[in-house]
């Protein structure tokens, strides 16, 4: 018999960059344990929106029933499980935003820290106890520099860990100087110019979306619905037709749920800059 762990155990099998997103992500789970849950959580998601939905359809025949049993339950559970599998990369995501809002500031802290005369070693803690986000990685490569490991090896596990592309430049550039030996400060100063002029292009397309985008929220969220509501109540004054308050409730709550998608589209694409 196939035990319940094998199968687990195969799922994950089929997810081999697993382990290092949970990592990147700043998950303790393992790939089998987030696999376990992840699995559990879209099971009951699926059995208590079935559940409600049955609920409202009591009185369709049981054939109905069994058939969106049959293949409405694994088509649902199949979509939410893929959901759920992607909170790992919306973390991801989300922390990579938090660490480029602060990779310009603690980039050239570290660069005045070098030049001022103190050790890498030195200013690795500063950075740490001066940056919140970017300077919790540098906490965990002191961390491990304390318990025995090289310097090299502690940049390097950071390195691939990191979910920030800009901030897996800057210890790249650590790590090769020390290798080589060379100056830090005018490597890191080349990756800083690079990553903001970076920025400014992510400033400049998203002030060009910002025009369409508020001339769809002026149409969508507040001229067609100003103007609707105006047509919906004349014509219901002819027509006889009442708009109770369940029917106002409703429109209401359909013009707030899409002014709130408009702002959640502006907030998601705006780039990761403290302007």
């Amino acid at each position: 018999m196939i035990k319940i762990s094998t199968i687990y155990r195969l799922i994950s099998n089929k997810f081999p960059g697993l382990d290092l997103k949970l990592k990147s992500a700043g998950m303790p789970d393992t790939k089998d344990e987030f696999i376990k849950k992840t699995v559990l959580t879209a099971g009951y998601t699926t059995l208590a929106i079935f559940f409600v939905v049955f609920l409202f359809l009591s009185k369709i025949s049981i054939k109905i029933k069994l058939l969106i049993l049959i293949f409405g339950i694994p088509i649902l559970f199949f979509i939410i499980f893929s959901y759920f599998m992607k909170i790992p990369d919306a973390k991801i995501k989300a922390m990579e935003k938090e660490i480029n809002k602060e990779i310009i500031f603690a980039g050239r802290f570290l660069i005045i820290e070098i030049d001022s005369g103190v050790s890498l070693y030195q200013a690795m803690i500063n950075i740490g106890d001066s940056y919140e986000v970017v300077g919790g990685y540098f906490r965990e490569i002191i961390e491990k520099i304390k318990v025995g490991t090289t310097m090299e090896a502690a940049i390097n596990d950071a390195v691939e860990t990191v979910p920030s592309a800009n901030m897996r430049k800057i210890l790249w550039q650590i790590l090769n100087s020390l290798k080589t030996g060379s100056n830090i400060s005018p490597s890191i100063n080349s990756v800083l110019s690079q990553i903001i002029s970076e920025q400014q292009i992510e400033v400049k397309e998203y002030g060009r979306k910002l025009n369409p985008l508020a001339m769809f929220y002026m149409m969508i969220a507040v001229i067609i619905p100003s103007l609707g509501m105006t047509m919906l109540i004349v014509l219901a004054t002819f027509m006889s037709f009442k708009l109770t308050l369940p029917v106002l409730l409703s429109i209401v709550g359909l013009l707030g749920f899409v002014q709130f998608m408009f702002v959640a589209i502006i907030k998601s694409s705006r780039p990761p800059v403290e302007f």
